[in-house]
């Protein structure tokens, strides 16, 4: 795989604007070859006839979509986070209120599928919430104190079986085979 979809692939899942030192750091390699793949990223994506675009702050990067349809992301994303919650919104909730806090990715593999807009809603819904970790690439998810509140208990451990499911051996299978293939 090359450094270039590597680093792709990094700053699609992350949720925040990255450090060239960070991006090293992950897939160990040289800072001056992550500066090449960036560039190239950068003539990929910042044309006009992209969505998206690499963002550059001094020494941060990260991927968005582009400024000149914003209109239609916001049409999207209220059209998403207005109503009831979708079936799939509260299986990623359920699953986050049972396993978390947790990663993007390892959210990802226990669904099977790809999450990010769902969180962006329960994140816009104030259903859950986001925390960074020093040295860490990836925020980990966990629910709000509002989805308590919404839900009538004081914490997650209060949630029907949570101890049962908190550890049930097919997650851990899961989420255990995803690291042992890495």
């Amino acid at each position: 795989m090359s450094i270039i979809s590597k680093i792709e692939s990094i700053l699609f899942v992350a949720s925040k604007p990255l450090s060239i030192k960070q991006i090293v750091k992950t897939i160990s390699v040289k800072e001056i070859d992550v500066r090449e793949a960036l560039e190239t990223l950068k003539m990929k994506y910042n044309q006009d006839n992209s969505g998206i675009r690499i963002l550059f702050s001094e020494e941060l990067i990260q991927m968005s979509t582009a400024p000149e349809n914003v209109e239609y992301v916001d049409l999207f994303i209220k059209d998403e986070v207005s109503g009831e919650l979708t079936k799939a919104q509260l299986e990623t909730l359920t699953v986050i209120a049972y396993r978390g806090p947790i990663t993007r990715p390892e959210l990802e593999q226990i669904r099977g599928v790809n999450c990010s807009l769902i969180i962006r809603n329960l994140l816009v819904r104030g259903l859950i919430e986001e925390k960074e970790e020093e040295n860490k690439i990836l925020p980990l998810y966990f629910v709000s104190l509002e989805a308590l509140r919404h839900l009538g208990i004081d914490s997650v451990e209060n949630l029907p079986d949570y101890e049962i499911i908190h550890k049930h051996e097919y997650i851990e299978n899961i989420l255990n085979n995803k690291e042992n293939d890495q």
